[in-house]
């Protein structure tokens, strides 16, 4: 089957490869305006080159070869159409730094660890998912650890001006590449390997000159996976996913937070918070632990800003694209990512603002000088988080921050990272009572919209929520429990 397969395709790849040119290999009469738009998008995504060794899985005639090889150490463009591969030589060959290879993908073969980053755009979908997860699992063995790859797919959708009949179930959805994503493992000298999603992201011009959302970005990273064999899940992703934030979980918190929201005072706080920024028209902002999106649709809508929301969570980005449909803003954008290895060149936005999200992240130190890089001069920093009293703790809260993976700071401490990361004018306020008296009036409308919550979802349900309140004041008022809200700015 997969041998007919093909021996289609390559029928049908000869019969679109005569002229080698951009239209031909995109299947697509508007390829050079496109590609024009589509391609410094897409190398936005990526992570710096400089040094490395990169493996291009379907190069084509080159389309990102040429700007691959100005930043990495060496290239090896690989595909298999003789023609498509020739006219790659003609364009690139004169760069001493790249290898041309024409081969089939399935076939190729490295040595582990030899490579630091893999591109491909518009490969995988042709290949069935056996031919993928074999190709992803040797793409695991040929990266080194830490070294990332990137693809890029259409996700369940046919674009362009030709039908690509060879092989229809090919065109996978968005959870279907996760679901391979993340079954693939290798082991290596006793230690087990599997890829992080890093970023995950649809490609932007497709939407707005195609009204296209279905080309989707994966950057993902090799990472080494735990020998636990009571390890439920592979990943924190996997067990926000599966266990804090299911989709059932944050339709829940929504319904009690307000449409949009899920953390602390809903609309209200966000709004308070938000007018201390002083927005103005066109500034970038970025939202790290965007949720489902309400922050970002409020800032958007009413001060005029082009807002990036990302979070770990694929349950909440998908909610939050599916907001966003109904919202109509274009100047706003949502993407999975994880904080802690997403790039961005220095300068790139006028506000950074975070809701409750960077308590679950270890080094915070780090993460703050990622921020400071990432603001232009003058740029702001908003976070709201979870923070805690001074220790000794008492054994419960010990439970809970154990038991969630919290890594919690006093105000205090909490500030002086932000300090200590470069930042001017910090203002680490302890808003604990602000907290409490928030907790209050959330449990006052729960109980006014109880026999509608349950009727929607269930009593247990309701029961979970408000307990979890409760819970949240007792811990606040012994003072093991704080609350925070920091603001700074970049020289």
């Amino acid at each position: 089957m997969e041998d007919a397969v093909r021996s289609n395709m390559t029928e049908f790849w000869k019969e679109h490869s005569r002229e080698a040119t951009v239209q031909e290999m995109m299947l697509d009469s508007h390829a050079v305006e496109l590609t024009q738009q589509e391609l410094p998008e897409i190398l936005s995504m990526l992570p710096s080159l400089t040094g490395c060794r990169v493996l291009e899985l379907g190069a084509g005639i080159g389309r990102y070869t040429s700007h691959l090889l100005k930043q990495a150490n060496h290239v090896t463009a690989v595909d298999f159409m003789e023609s498509f591969v020739e006219k790659n030589k003609q364009d690139n060959g004169h760069h001493k730094n790249v290898t041309f290879v024409q081969a089939d993908v399935t076939k190729l073969e490295f040595p582990p660890n030899s490579i630091d980053f893999i591109f491909s755009n518009w490969l995988l979908m042709y290949l069935s998912d056996k031919e993928l997860k074999l190709l992803l699992t040797e793409m695991l063995r040929w990266l080194r650890p830490g070294g990332s790859l990137f693809f890029r797919e259409s996700c369940n959708y046919r674009s362009g001006d030709c039908k690509r009949e060879f092989n229809p179930t090919c065109y996978r959805t968005e959870a279907q590449y996760n679901h391979l994503i993340t079954s693939v493992q290798m082991e290596d000298e006793n230690e087990r390997f599997g890829f992080d999603i890093v970023l995950r992201k649809r490609v932007r011009t497709y939407i707005e000159v195609k009204k296209n959302p279905n080309q989707i970005c994966w950057l993902l990273e090799k990472v080494a996976r735990s020998s636990d064999t009571k390890e439920t899940f592979s990943n924190f992703q996997m067990f926000l996913d599966n266990k804090q934030y299911t989709r059932r979980g944050i339709l829940r918190y929504e319904k009690m937070f307000g449409s949009g929201y899920v953390s602390t005072g809903g609309p209200n706080t966000t709004k308070e918070f938000v007018d201390l920024l002083n927005l103005q028209p066109g500034q970038k902002v970025l939202d790290v632990g965007c949720g489902i999106g309400g922050g970002d649709f409020y800032m958007a809508k009413t001060f005029g800003v082009e807002v990036l929301g990302m979070d770990l969570s694929e349950n909440m980005v998908d909610i939050a694209m599916e907001r966003a449909l109904s919202e109509k803003l274009p100047s706003v954008e949502f993407e999975v990512a994880d904080a802690t290895k997403r790039t961005f060149p220095e300068g790139s936005f006028d506000v950074i603002y975070s809701r409750d999200t960077i308590l679950h992240i270890a080094d915070k130190l780090a993460l703050f000088k990622c921020f400071h890089s990432w603001l232009k001069p003058g740029g702001q920093l908003l976070i709201s988080d979870y923070c805690c009293g001074e220790k000794p703790w008492t054994p419960q809260f010990e439970a809970y921050v154990k038991q969630r993976g919290y890594i919690l700071y006093t105000p205090s401490q909490y500030g002086k990272f932000i300090q200590d990361a470069g930042f001017c004018n910090v203002e680490a306020n302890d808003r604990t009572a602000q907290f409490i008296q928030v907790i209050k009036e959330e449990l006052q409308r729960a109980d006014e919209i109880k026999s509608e919550f349950i009727e929607e979802f269930s009593e247990e349900d309701y029961s979970a929520i408000v307990n979890g309140w409760r819970e949240k004041l007792e811990r606040s008022k012994s003072g093991d429990q704080r609350w925070g809200l920091f603001h700074a700015r970049r020289n």
